[in-house]
């Protein structure tokens, strides 16, 4: 069930900076390995299947990732890289690989730059998808809408995901210079925030101000880049929206679980494992018992990310982040509506004690039925408090004690009725539904039109000046306060952990068993 809430969910590559002049083709840019060549667009012009780093295959498999070849010529840069290894994902939007076919192949970049020219450099933000780590790609989100209404320059990537981005193993740490091994996919990320700096200034960006930003795992991983030490100056600005907090395994418990991997495929060691081929190693990784995440590696994530946070050891930018009011209840969909089932009242309870163990009584005394309309409103409700609400609180909280930290919710319960899903109860303001109103996707009510401008004028004016503001939007005051973010009025609470039964979930942060 966790897996399904997260579906919505390095190495310094030494190139000279990129000149700053364009071609004389509008859309042709030269980087610091070459020439390319994008599409001109009414509002935005694109540039895609940039690759940031050399394919992380054979020997470069489970390896930081490296500088990727330089090339003659100009590059077409008109259609999309492949998306990283994954299997087929089915969710309410559609399969989140996107375009192309999954390969190994896959460290490219998208370049999304408003096409009205700008005699001064714009904003940079740089998206990480989400996809519980182990699905989804850059291509997926076209950000042209995003960077012609925010005056921004977009750039969406790819990372390793799954076995192939997160694999632990004592031979990888051998192999290592620090002794560790796995978060290959997080240093795919900071490479490809290393080639930001070094390039976007030829697309018209400011490589001194880059504001990374991501949803569910993608918000987890820039909450990971807060505390890395490797990612020191990679960016100015922070958003994270669904997924900070998350605990991590420890690199050793990684490991072990690596290695057992490792042996359900027959493999002793990572030689062998090499040998195997991606297809392969894709159809062991549905393994269960396996969890393809970030690990605490001492190194490149030094602490938990609530440990960093509290002992101020994470880079000191502001920081926008939040969550969806009804974050849990796609979950209880996936898992009960559109699986055929429904969640009875005799349900819920059982449910509840699957999920939480010797808890449960305590947690069905806070969350009783009588104060929901259905038992899946009320199963939802705890997953989005204990998943999302509270770990994300406790974040903006210790942040605020070090730099500028802005909370928000996004509460428009009508964000999904257009998908007009076939499920028994209102599905609310669930995981992943916020992304539409950033990006400048949403055509909806007028309420709704009016509201997504809004948070895609906060969203862009934090990039542009590190405090989100909008034309005709609510002033958004620091947390404590948090800013509700809904069709009917944008307004600023004070009782958001009360509200979530933060105190039954923190400071323990309990998560379900899984």
């Amino acid at each position: 069930m966790l897996a399904s809430a997260l579906l919505l969910s390095a190495t310094g590559l030494g190139a000279a900076p990129a000149a700053a002049t364009p071609a004389a083709d509008d859309t042709t840019v030269t980087t610091g390995y070459g020439q390319v060549r994008g599409t001109a667009g009414e509002r935005a012009d694109d540039y895609l299947g940039i690759p940031y780093a050399a394919p992380p295959v054979g020997g470069l498999r489970w390896k930081p990732p490296a500088a990727p070849a330089r090339w003659t010529g100009v590059r077409d840069a008109t259609a999309s890289g492949n998306p990283c290894m994954q299997t087929g994902s089915s969710t309410p939007w559609g399969d989140l690989a996107g375009p192309g076919t999954p390969s190994e192949d896959c460290l490219y970049l998208n370049v999304h730059t408003p096409a009205q020219r700008s005699l001064r450099d714009r904003p940079v933000m740089v998206w990480i998808h989400g996809g519980g780590f182990t699905i989804g790609s850059g291509t997926f989100y076209d950000g042209g809408e995003l960077a012609a209404r925010g005056d921004v320059v977009v750039v969406t990537l790819n990372y390793r995901l799954g076995a192939f981005g997160y694999l632990a193993h004592p031979d990888l740490a051998g192999e290592s210079a620090d002794g560790i091994s796995g978060n290959y996919g997080l240093l795919d990320q900071q490479a490809a925030l290393r080639w930001v700096r070094q390039n976007i200034a030829a697309f018209g960006g400011d490589p001194g101000n880059v504001t990374v930003f991501g949803e569910s795992a993608g918000g987890g991983s820039v909450c990971q880049h807060l505390v890395s030490p490797r990612a020191t100056g990679l960016f100015d600005r922070a958003i994270a929206q669904s997924g900070c907090g998350f605990p991590l395994p420890t690199h050793e418990s990684q490991q072990r679980t690596g290695a057992t991997w490792a042996g359900s495929l027959g493999c002793a060691d990572v030689a062998c494992l090499r040998g195997k081929t991606a297809g392969e190693l894709l159809t062991a990784s549905t393994n269960p018992t396996a969890r393809w995440v970030p690990n605490v590696d001492g190194r490149h994530v030094p602490l938990q990310i609530a440990e960093a946070l509290e002992s101020g050891r994470f880079h000191r930018v502001p920081v926008l982040q939040g969550t969806t009011a009804d974050e849990g209840l796609l979950t209880v969909a996936s898992t009960y509506d559109l699986a055929g089932r429904q969640l009875t009242p005799a349900g819920y309870p059982v449910a509840v004690r699957a999920l939480y163990g010797e808890r449960a009584d305590a947690i069905l005394a806070r969350y009783p039925l009588s104060d929901h309309g259905s038992p899946a409103e009320a199963l939802g409700a705890i997953l989005t408090d204990s998943q999302f609400a509270c770990l994300q609180s406790r974040t903006a909280r210790l942040m605020a004690g070090h730099t500028r930290s802005y909370q928000y919710e996004f509460a428009d319960r009508g964000a999904v009725d257009y998908l007009d899903l076939p499920v028994s109860f209102p599905i609310g303001a669930p995981h992943g539904s916020e992304i539409r109103y950033v990006f400048g996707g949403v055509s909806g009510t007028p309420a709704q039109n009016a509201l997504a401008a809004k948070m895609l004028g906060y969203w862009t004016n934090f990039a542009h000046t590190g405090i989100p503001y909008a034309a005709d939007a609510p002033r958004w005051t620091q947390y404590p306060k948090v800013q509700v973010l809904a069709p009917e009025a944008i307004t600023a609470s004070t009782t958001f952990p009360e509200d979530h039964m933060c105190d039954l979930w923190l400071p323990s942060a309990v998560t379900a068993r899984h």
